[in-house]
């Protein structure tokens, strides 16, 4: 993925990385057999389709880590235009919606693959946020966020237990009135 200024500055990131560890010894045979980049292999549109065992997604459609560091890092924002925006969403622009509705877009089309699986269990929401699984407060508190109704440890266990459908997406920013938009501090203003 690009960021905002048109430069993709995580592939040769995690080029890098593979290179610097030797980590391509230890990446999916049949993902490496797909593609000629090993690094490639890191990103679940390249890594997923070559489980073979279930798993579950769990993801913000607007990741924070995503959003502040791969899709408009300070490098391509060297003027701050998105400073207050990526410090509370309520504060972007009508254009900045837009071009975050464009990175929803594309993580959706990449798991459309996937949906209708039933070994794919998935809870994707549109909160801004990274790890939602590590805090009570946004896995099974009372105001945990939710979709169709369900916390993430309902959906993640209906999922487990083969208990129905555990696939659900959320609308776009800013329908969901059950997030906990998780802002780190050190990241406003970067």
């Amino acid at each position: 993925m690009d960021d905002i200024s048109g430069n993709n500055s995580i592939r040769p990131f995690f080029s890098s990385l593979v290179a610097l560890q030797g980590a391509e010894k230890n990446l999916n045979k049949d993902c490496l057999n797909s593609t000629l980049d090993p690094y490639l292999c890191f990103f679940p549109q390249y890594a997923l389709q070559n489980i073979k065992t279930p798993y579950f997604i769990l993801n913000s459609a607007y990741d924070v880590y995503q959003f502040h560091h791969i899709f408009v890092p300070p490098s391509s924002d060297p003027r701050g235009h998105w400073s207050r925006c990526k410090a509370d969403p309520s504060a972007c622009s009508t254009l900045q919606i837009a071009t975050l509705q464009g990175l929803r877009s594309a993580m959706l089309t990449a798991l459309k693959l996937f949906e209708g699986e039933p070994e794919v269990g998935m809870f994707i929401n549109s909160c801004f946020a990274h790890c939602q699984s590590e805090l009570q407060d946004t896995w099974f508190a009372p105001n945990s966020p939710t979709l169709d109704n369900e916390t993430i440890a309902e959906l993640v266990g209906d999922w487990y237990f083969e208990r129905g459908a555990a696939q659900e997406i959320d609308c776009a920013y800013p329908c969901d009135s059950t997030c906990h938009n998780i802002i780190p501090s050190n990241q406003v203003g970067n």
